[in-house]
Formats: structure tokens, C-alpha cells, sequence
């Protein structure tokens, strides 16, 4: 909070760049003027296709690495000074686990490192992993070994919380309670700002979506917000041996993709579409639906989602 009472935002990107050298050419830009404000409280999904700067603007924001150009401001500091007095963690996708030792025992070492860190045991209850706190890191699976880093996280009791595929080897279950913990604790005014391949996940639990394209932001907004950018609606219909280029010739058809004996046709005029398979064709199961949020992501970057990368 400033002299004034105003309370400074999370995190403040401002102009941020950095670029990679490869061989002897002129490099790789991975970020190329991002801008980005996050308020206390928000959960921020932090999107984009691989090779679109997500993980370098996470490792900027972090202190794992410095901008060319550009400031990075948490909480009005700076991040190793965020980082060292506790107020941001991070929950990785892999790495950082002995496996030799158990879940409580590796909880206890890592406390140790922490000034004032929060009780051991309300870790362990909060991610989930109280019931095999005696259990060897090493026979965990993945997903709870997933839990174990989120437990890690929470010792120092951050004001920001930063996730990188945070969910990744949990059961449908398990992604379930991990958001519904994350969802109370930003209701305490905890910020968390996430990087995820599912998105079903950044549709139910972010409040909002900043999508990432080749170091840019080309998007910023409500899940809601974000859907409507990518006009249109898909109209999909069960027929087999579809005339594709005829589906291609209608007015405002922009794609037409067959998965089996199903198609689907993207236009902004599925009333024309599903005219000509009604009147003209022996379609049958004939379904209009508005994009998700995986069409609104195809649309503004060109690209799929699949892992999470630089």
C-alpha cells in the first residue's frame, strides 16, 4: 500500500523484453513488450500456445531472470526482495522433491528455511496430503507429489502464489478440491496466477484470462469476454461421406473439420449452414453451439494448446 492508502497491484509487468541468443544469429525474442497489471485477490490464467513467453514472463516475474528491457514490480518491490521475504511462492511443474524422505519430513526441512512459516500440519491438511504425511516422497504418485509442492508453497503464507501446470497428474477429483482451495484462499485476498493446459480449468476458476501469443498479450479479459472475440458458432451434424468443399462454399463458413462420421463447420452463419444440411444433405444430430474457449484460443493465436512451454 502507498502513502496515500492506494494498494498496490500484485504485479506490474511494464514494457518487458527478453530475448535469447541461438548460435551465431540474432536470437530468439521470447517477450516482446508485455504488459500486464494483476490486482490482490485476482486468479489470473496465464495462457498461450508453446513458444509464446509464458514461462519466461513467469521466470522474469520470479527473479530467475532479468528483462532485457522493462521493470517487474511485486507488491511494489522488487522480485528477489518479493521472493526472499515470503511473499510470493511458486508451485512448479516438476523438480525439487528428495525422494528419500517422507511427505511430512520433506514439509519440516523445507519449514526450516522460513522465518515465520505457517504450522506444518495445516499445510499438509490444506493440499490435501495429511493422510500419507508418512509416506516416502518417492512412492507418491504424481499428482500427489504435485500436492506435496503446493504444501510447500503455502509455508511461507504468499500474498501472490504463482502455478505452473498445477494440476497435472491429479484425478478429476483431485483437480476439483485443489481449485476449491485455491478459490477460498483468494477469497482472503491471496492472488494466484496460474499456467495451465486444461482449459476447462482457466474456464471455472479464473476470473480472469490473459492469453499470450508469440511474446504479446492478444487478449485480456473474462472467460466470457474471451469467447466472444472469436465470432461466430459451431454448427456440427453426424454425415457420412460429407462434400467438405461444398460445406467450404457456403457464405461464412470458416472451417470445416470431419472427426469420424461427424462434422463440424466454425461459421458466423450457422443459419445458412444448418439450412443446407437440413434441406439439402441426410445430416442427422444437427447441434448449434457457440465457441468455447478452445475455439476462442485457436482463433486469436493460430495455435493449439497442448503443454505448457517458454
Amino acid at each position: 500500500m502507498t502513502r496515500t492508502g492506494k494498494i498496490r497491484p500484485a504485479v506490474d509487468l511494464r514494457n518487458l523484453h527478453k530475448t535469447f541468443a541461438v548460435g551465431g544469429g540474432s536470437g530468439v525474442r521470447a517477450v516482446n513488450g508485455l504488459d500486464l497489471t494483476i490486482e490482490p485477490g485476482e486468479i489470473v490464467a496465464f495462457l498461450g500456445p508453446n513458444g509464446a513467453g509464458k514461462t519466461t514472463t513467469i521466470d522474469m516475474l520470479l527473479g530467475l531472470t532479468r528483462p532485457d528491457e522493462g521493470e517487474v514490480s511485486i507488491f511494489g518491490r522488487d522480485p528477489a526482495t518479493a521472493v526472499a521475504s515470503g511473499m510470493v511462492s511458486a508451485v512448479m511443474q516438476s523438480g525439487g522433491l528428495l525422494k528419500d524422505l517422507t511427505v511430512e519430513e520433506t514439509v519440516r526441512l523445507v519449514s526450516a528455511l522460513f522465518v515465520s512459516p505457517r504450522p506444518v500440519s495445516e499445510v499438509l491438511a490444506r493440499a490435501g496430503i495429511a493422510d500419507i504425511a508418512s509416506r516416502m516422497v518417492g512412492k507418491c504418485s504424481g499428482g500427489q507429489q504435485q500436492r506435496l509442492r503446493f504444501a510447500l508453497a503455502l509455508l511461507p503464507n504468499p500474498d501472490l502464489i504463482v502455478l505452473d501446470e498445477p494440476t497435472t497428474g491429479m484425478d478429476v477429483e483431485g483437480r476439483r478440491e485443489f481449485w476449491n482451495a485455491m478459490r477460498e484462499d483468494s477469497s482472503r485476498g491471496r492472488t494466484v496466477l496460474f499456467a495451465t493446459h486444461y482449459l476447462e480449468e482457466a474456464d471455472a476458476y479464473a476470473d480472469r484470462i490473459v492469453l499470450v501469443s508469440k511474446g504479446r498479450i492478444v487478449a485480456d479479459g473474462s472467460a466470457a469476454e474471451i469467447k466472444n472475440l472469436a465470432s461466430g458458432r459451431v454448427v456440427s451434424a453426424t454425415l457420412p461421406g460429407v462434400d467438405q468443399m461444398r460445406l467450404l462454399g457456403i457464405d461464412g463458413v470458416d472451417d470445416v473439420e470431419v472427426r469420424g462420421d461427424r462434422v463440424l463447420v466454425r461459421s458466423n452463419n450457422s443459419d445458412a449452414v444448418a439450412r443446407y444440411l437440413l434441406n439439402s444433405t441426410t445430416a442427422t444430430d444437427i447441434e448449434i453451439v457457440s465457441h468455447n474457449l478452445e475455439d476462442a484460443f485457436i482463433t486469436l493465436t493460430g495455435d493449439t494448446l497442448t503443454t505448457v512451454g517458454a
